[in-house]
């Protein structure tokens, strides 16, 4: 391996979001998305995770309590990505944010994942997405991937989630 390059194994580990109140995130990110709290450090703090990792988000009030989101124009996270393991848990939790209210901001299909797009409470962007089979990735004549943004089948998508509970069918994305 060239010293230029980072091992190809590396991962991002977690993600650590400032909340004005951590009751709250924790009704979006345990109760809407089904994350598990891995433990919680009184109305401080939390850490979350999927299949029982130490923590894959953590919350803390720490600098943040009561504060405002960050504005428009300003600088810090653009979005965190929750990346889901197949094509029917993104339609899961996309039955999840249905159910719960939560709007979505876009949805799209970039060749390499399918994503949706939305707002914590605190105003973070959140991607869920679904990353497609690395060999069916659009690939330019130099070998570049070549990622594109189109719509999502919103629908179709719906049509593959588990059977979840009823109220939650593509006439509630009308």
């Amino acid at each position: 391996m060239g010293m230029d390059r980072i091992a190809p194994q590396t991962r991002i580990g977690h993600v650590h979001l400032k909340v004005a109140d951590l009751d709250r995130a924790l009704g979006f990110y345990r109760g809407v998305l089904g994350f598990d709290v891995m433990q919680r450090v009184g109305n401080s703090a939390a850490f979350l995770s999927a299949g029982g990792y130490h923590h894959h988000i953590g919350l803390n009030t720490w600098e943040s309590r009561g504060g405002p989101a960050a504005q428009p124009g300003t600088t810090g996270l653009y979005h965190l990505a929750i990346l889901y393991p197949t094509r029917a848990d993104l339609a899961d939790a996309l039955h999840r944010l249905l159910r719960a209210g939560v709007a979505l901001d876009g949805a799209s299909d970039h060749g390499v994942s399918h994503a949706l797009y939305l707002r914590d409470p605190d105003g973070n962007g959140v991607e869920l997405a679904w990353d497609t089979p690395k060999e069916t990735w659009p690939r330019m004549a130099d070998g570049e991937l070549g990622m594109v943004t189109r719509p999502l089948d919103l629908h179709a998508l719906l049509a593959e989630a588990p059977a979840t509970g009823a109220g939650t069918g593509p006439r509630d994305l009308a």
